[in-house]
Order: C-alpha cells, then sequence, then structure tokens
C-alpha cells in the first residue's frame, strides 16, 4: 500500500531528520582529514603585479595552462566566491539550530577554503588576468544568490546532493584538462571535500525517501529536470560553459553518467515501492527525462566527435557528413 502518514509541515521533517543529521555530522567529522590551502600552493612561482608595487602586468603568455581550463577554473572561482549566498540560503532552509545549524557552519567553514586556495593558485601562477579576475567576482556577487526552489526543504536538499557531486567532478577534470601537476593536485584536494559534503546530503535525503517518500520523490524529479549549475549567472556563463564541455571537462555526458545516474541509483529510485498516485507520477517524468538527456547527450557527444575529426577527414579526403 502506498505510504500515508508522511509528515505535513517543514518543521515536522526537520525535527524527525535531526537524528540522521546528527549522526552524518559525526561521521563527516570523524572522516574529514584536515588540510591547509597554504600548502598547495606554488608561492615560489610568484612575483609583484603592476601597481602600488611596481611590478609586472600580467600577460596572457605568462602560462601555459589550456583556454578551456582556464574558463573551467575562473568558473569554479567564481562559483566557490558566493559562498555567503549559499550559506543565507541554507541556513535558511535548514535552520541555525541543532545539528543541522552546526553542519551548515561546517560546511561554510569548509567551502571558504576553496575559493581561498583556488584564487590564490590562479594570482601566484599568472594563469589568469587578475584585474578581469576581480571584476568578474564583484560583478558576480553584487547579483547575489537565490534557490531556484526557493525555501522548499526537501528541494533543497536534493539539489545539493547533486550539486556537490557535480562540483566535484568539475575540480577533478578541471585539473587533469589543466596539464599541471600542481593545478591537478590542488583540485582533487577541493574536490574531496565536495564528495564528503554530497555523501552528507545524499545520505540524509535516502532518510527523508524513508520518511516522506512521494514528496520526496517530487523534489528530486523537479531538481533533476530543472538542475543548473549554481555559477549560471556568471557573467559569460553560457560561453564559457559550451567551451568547458567542448573540451569535455563538463558536459551533458559526463552530467548524466556522472552525476545524475550514480546518486540515483543510491537511492533506488526505480526499485522503490509504496509510492501513491502522486509519486509514481513524479518517477515517470523522471523517467521520461532521463531518456531525453540521455538522448542530447548521445547528440553533443557524436557532435563533437565530428567536429573533432572534421579537419582529419578534410585532410584525407574523406567525405564530410
Amino acid at each position: 500500500m502506498p505510504y500515508t502518514s508522511e509528515p505535513q509541515t517543514t518543521f515536522e521533517l526537520l525535527t524527525e531528520l535531526e537524528p540522521v543529521v546528527a549522526a552524518e555530522l559525526d561521521r563527516h567529522l570523524a572522516t574529514a582529514k584536515e588540510w591547509f590551502p597554504h600548502q598547495y600552493v606554488p608561492w615560489s612561482l610568484g612575483r609583484d603585479f603592476d601597481g602600488p608595487l611596481d611590478g609586472e602586468p600580467w600577460s596572457p603568455e605568462d602560462s601555459t595552462i589550456s583556454p578551456s581550463a582556464k574558463e573551467a577554473l575562473v568558473v569554479n572561482l567564481l562559483t566557490e566566491d558566493n559562498l555567503p549566498g549559499y550559506h543565507r540560503e541554507i541556513s535558511t532552509i535548514f535552520g541555525r539550530d541543532g545539528a543541522w545549524g552546526t553542519w551548515v557552519d561546517r560546511w561554510t567553514a569548509e567551502e571558504n577554503r576553496h575559493g581561498i586556495v583556488i584564487r590564490d593558485y590562479l594570482t601566484v601562477t599568472r594563469a589568469v588576468d587578475p584585474v578581469a579576475l576581480e571584476r568578474a567576482r564583484m560583478t558576480h556577487m553584487e547579483g547575489g544568490y537565490q534557490a531556484d526552489h526557493g525555501d522548499k526543504m526537501l528541494h533543497g536538499l536534493a539539489y545539493v546532493a547533486f550539486q556537490e557531486l557535480a562540483t566535484r567532478v568539475s575540480h577533478r577534470n578541471t585539473g587533469k584538462a589543466s596539464g599541471d601537476p600542481v593545478c591537478e593536485r590542488l583540485l582533487a584536494r577541493v574536490a574531496a571535500d565536495e564528495n564528503l559534503h554530497m555523501l552528507f546530503y545524499r545520505n540524509v535525503l535516502a532518510a527523508a525517501f524513508e520518511l516522506s517518500p512521494n514528496a520526496t520523490m517530487r523534489a528530486v524529479t523537479d531538481v533533476v529536470t530543472d538542475f543548473r549549475m549554481p555559477g549560471y549567472t556568471i557573467d559569460g556563463f553560457l560561453r564559457r560553459s559550451v567551451a568547458i564541455a567542448n573540451a569535455g571537462i563538463y558536459d551533458p555526458r559526463v552530467h548524466l553518467d556522472d552525476v545524475v545516474l550514480p546518486v540515483l541509483r543510491q537511492w533506488r529510485i526505480f526499485e522503490r515501492d509504496g509510492l501513491s498516485a502522486d509519486g509514481d507520477k513524479a518517477r515517470q517524468e523522471l523517467a521520461e527525462f532521463l531518456e531525453r538527456l540521455e538522448t542530447a547527450a548521445s547528440r553533443f557527444t557524436e557532435r563533437r566527435a565530428r567536429t573533432a575529426d572534421g579537419p582529419n577527414r578534410e585532410r584525407s579526403g574523406s567525405p564530410q557528413p
């Protein structure tokens, strides 16, 4: 029979999930490793910039990192920069009391390291124009941040479960694409934090499925079908995201195979029974969306492969598609 005794209010659900949050917080604190951003930055490569210190102005020739990796680094950093907005949103959704509040503050403290270490790396290695980067930071942060699903608690929980994994994957793939072992090691360290954050949110939402399966299924469906990375308001985000996707750092195939499907499998989305008609309808909507996303991902990778092979085909005399 369908589960009918679901918590009716956000407060009831937050209260019933509190023991799970406390246990997940303890697990996180026992697992998380202390690390220091300054140890991952190659300070010996740094030199003064132009300005009050009369150093050397930045030049595009200062770095050998690929253009696509630079775009990804800037997007990743500007995304991390908007932490004050994220903190405000999750503290509004989850509250500042008890285990929820302790987690919100701990999460914020850990996330703050990410912007620190990435900015220090980019500045010291002169990987990107620091003036343009600062102007982009100001513009992005002045725009603030507002969660797509407002203060809906289950939607917020579902979103961060997917978003933390997406961020982890983006950081790792950016590091690999950079061609710089220092950058790759640094971003792997950041990605390790993001993975632990994903596990926290994923496990709490798994508990929400047991308490409120139909409302949780609706939240997951709404989030997956309308998912946007938190940095989508960055100036030039579409152009940058296209470059990032074309480089294979984060594209529709990566999003589906490395982010969406692994989380859905952990929640046993398509094996669950006992859903109401509304819950089953939400799951069907999700299944139909995943089919469309699979088609879009396949078309994107095929189109990218044809584009990459174009010059070779022309040189070999092969006909163009």
